[in-house]
């Protein structure tokens, strides 16, 4: 979908400055929000809440109606990727995710093709979150980063992720086929999604920690490359946030090395990292505390005045370092959403 005039967050990452900078907050959708836990009580599981189109958009436009936020993200999860290549993938509610035996790495290649078509209700749930979208709003959509998608499926669950790590440095021909097998599959699905409107695309690798230099390079940088190579050689030109979460110091090698157009920041990030990525022609994202978001209060009104001061005279995304907890009380939302954008 062509927007003569695109909203102020694809704007502000191509390199606009605006008086007070887009706002959106990652996890702004579902668990802080009564009306989503009504529509989730619907569902016959979270999968199949995933893959229903209708219920997918509203729960995409609940936070909008809620709240002045200048996009919307798409309601979906990064592991519905790894089911979509023949995995099995379920939910155990109040542990989190859970994945079956890895496919052999021939049967998860033989699925790259087909893996975009069984996501296609994503596709189905943009269309309709776009065309129910005011214009000036943009619309985000987003996949998880190779590593941490491979993290998951390698462990069968969320963790420590040491089972992954010691394979990393044990079997590397695996992991590195794995990851291949991640970064192309991920740019088909990231080119469907642009095609049916998202205007943004975010890679969350949400389990970039602990990693030495040289795995870090390996595991998430130079994946991100590749992805972002393919994403284009696909025709996609949309902007591209990358978001390498606890990647501390070497996020400013993830940033200039990726080919990522904006650079997710965490709540340790501080105000002369994300200048220098800005004046190096990156735009910024982040860094607001979920923690202090839940608190409230004056504390938060001025550490949202910090943020805005340090990195709003360049390019800048306001947004948190990692995604809103779930009791966080909404009232602390509209709060923060308000002394952004001074309504």
């Amino acid at each position: 979908m062509t927007i003569t005039n695109p909203p102020k967050l694809v704007r502000a990452l191509r390199g606009e400055v605006f008086a007070r900078p887009p706002v959106w907050f990652m996890r702004q959708a579902g668990r802080s929000l009564p009306e989503y836990h009504k529509l989730r009580a619907q569902a016959s599981d979270f999968i199949a809440f995933c893959h229903n189109p209708a219920m997918a958009a509203e729960a995409t436009l609940q936070p909008m109606r809620r709240f002045a936020f200048d996009a919307a993200i798409v309601f979906a999860d990064i592991l519905l990727l790894p089911r979509a290549l023949g995995q099995e993938v379920w939910f155990e509610t109040g542990e989190g995710p859970r994945l079956g035996a890895l496919p052999s790495l021939d049967e998860l290649e033989g699925q790259i093709e087909g893996s975009t078509a069984r996501l296609a209700s994503i596709g189905e749930t943009l269309a309709l979150v776009r065309a129910a979208l005011e214009p000036e709003r943009a619309l985000i959509g987003f996949a998880g980063g190779p590593w941490t998608v491979a993290t998951y499926m390698i462990e069968g669950r969320g963790g420590e992720r040491q089972v992954a790590r010691r394979q990393a440095v044990e079997d590397p021909r695996t992991v590195d086929r794995l990851i291949a097998i991640l970064v192309e599959s991920t740019a088909h699905y990231l080119a469907m999604q642009s095609r049916n409107g998202a205007q943004v695309l975010q890679i969350f690798e949400s389990w970039s920690e602990n990693l030495p230099e040289d795995d870090f390079d390996r595991l998430v940088t130079r994946p991100h490359q590749r992805l972002m190579i393919r994403l284009r050689a696909l025709g996609v030109d949309t902007p591209v946030i990358g978001f390498p979460r606890g990647a501390g110091a070497l996020v400013e090698s993830y940033a200039l090395g990726s080919g990522v157009q904006g650079i997710g920041l965490d709540v340790q990030a501080p105000a002369a990292l994300g200048q220098r990525l800005q004046q190096q022609g990156l735009t910024v994202q982040g860094a607001l505390d979920p923690i202090l978001l839940r608190a409230g209060g004056e504390a938060l009104d001025r550490r949202i005045d910090t943020l805005i001061a340090q990195w709003g005279e360049r390019p800048y995304v306001f947004n948190l370092g990692h995604g809103v907890l779930p009791d966080t009380p909404p009232e602390h939302i509209e709060r923060a959403v308000r002394r952004v954008t001074g309504t």
